[in-house]
Order: C-alpha cells, then structure tokens, then sequence
C-alpha cells in the first residue's frame, strides 16, 4: 500500500521560520530508519504558500490566485511517499516520527487511489 503522510503548516513554517537544527537531525535518523526498512519512496519539504499559486477552475476560466494561503493547520509544508503493508504500518511508523515543528503539529496519513 503506497501512503502519503503530509506534515502540517504552522505559523511558523508559513512564515519561513527556519527549522531547528536538532530536529532536522533528528529528522534525518528518522529518515535513515524509513530508508533501511524499505518503506521510503520519496520525502521533501516546501516552501511556504506566500512562494505558490493556487489555479481555480470554473468550467472553462481559470484564475491563479498567489499565495499566502490560510488556515496555515490546512496546509502541507512538507511530505513522504511510503509503501508499507497497511494504514496500520504508517501509524507506527508516524508515531515514532520527531515532531516536525518546533509547536504542536498534525501529520496526515492518506492512502493513494488503488490502480490495476
């Protein structure tokens, strides 16, 4: 089962606010682990939504709307791509991820679409 697991935005990281670098060390060790496992496709952060473009469509118009975007908490800052054996899996994995953000934080575990 391929998942994508999203970090939430925060106020910080919508603002730019560079990360602290124990954590992105210890977020590396996390990353070494999901790598010896097998279970890491592929994993990246973004920039803040002040850097992006939303596109609305409205039958045939479009319209590019720049960033910010808020709720900053509905937005991803950054993300993986696993394959692992089930939803389950992805939970114990995320459960022993450091937290992300140097505030209280919310990550996202989504299976993708099945395709034959």
């Amino acid at each position: 089962m391929r998942v994508m697991v999203s970090v939430k935005a925060t106020d910080d990281s919508e603002r730019g606010d560079p990360p602290d670098p124990a954590m992105m060390a210890a977020m590396g060790r996390f990353n070494d682990e999901l790598r010896a496992a097998g279970i890491l496709v592929l994993a990246d952060g973004l920039q803040p939504s002040a850097a992006g473009v939303r596109v609305a469509f409205n039958g045939a118009d479009r319209e590019v709307r720049p960033g910010p975007f808020a709720p900053a908490g509905e937005l991803v800052a950054g993300f993986w791509i696993w394959e692992v054996r089930d939803l389950e899996e992805a939970v114990s994995w995320v459960k022993r991820c450091p937290n992300p953000m140097p505030v209280p934080s919310m990550i996202e575990i989504r299976p993708f679409n099945v395709r034959d």
